[in-house]
C-alpha cells in the first residue's frame, strides 16, 4: 500500500485506542499499512470552539482522506459530525469503518458517498483506501 495522507475522525473519549492501533500498524514494518496521520496529535489548548475548528481545519487541509472510526457513541459526537462536514467541504475522500456492524453511523456520513471498510482490520481499511484512488 502506498502512503496515504489521512485525517482520522473518531470519538476521542471512547475510541482513541483504535486510532492508536492505526498508528501502530503504520509503525510495524511487518505490516503493509502505510499512512501519514494528519490528525491533531495534541489537544488544542483552548476552550474556544472557533480556535479548535481552525486547528482541525489546518490539519485536514494537509490530508487527502478522512477516515471516520465509527464506535458505539460516535453518532452522538458533534465534533465528528463537524469534521465529516468539513471534510466534504474540503473535498476529502471519506472512508467509514465501524468497530461493530451494529454501531449507528453519524448523520453527516449518511448519503455522503463514503467508501466503507468491511471491518476494522488492516485488510479492510487498506482495501477501502485503495478504492478511493
Amino acid at each position: 500500500m502506498t502512503n496515504k495522507n489521512v485525517f482520522v475522525s473518531f470519538h476521542y473519549g471512547l475510541d482513541k485506542h483504535y486510532k492508536n492501533l492505526l498508528n501502530a500498524w503504520d509503525a510495524n514494518t511487518a505490516f503493509n499499512f502505510k499512512f501519514t496521520d494528519r490528525s491533531v496529535k495534541v489537544p488544542i489548548n483552548s476552550n474556544n470552539a472557533s480556535v479548535i475548528r481552525a486547528g482541525i481545519t489546518k490539519k485536514m487541509k494537509t490530508a487527502r482522506y478522512c477516515l471516520v472510526i465509527v464506535g458505539q457513541e460516535t453518532h452522538k459526537s458533534q465534533w465528528v459530525d463537524w469534521e465529516i462536514r468539513k471534510a466534504k467541504e474540503l473535498g476529502l475522500k471519506l472512508i467509514g469503518v465501524k468497530i461493530s456492524n451494529s454501531n449507528p453511523s453519524p448523520s453527516a456520513l449518511l448519503g455522503s458517498n463514503a467508501t466503507w471498510a468491511r471491518s476494522f482490520s488492516q485488510e479492510g481499511i487498506i482495501k477501502a483506501l485503495n478504492q478511493m484512488l
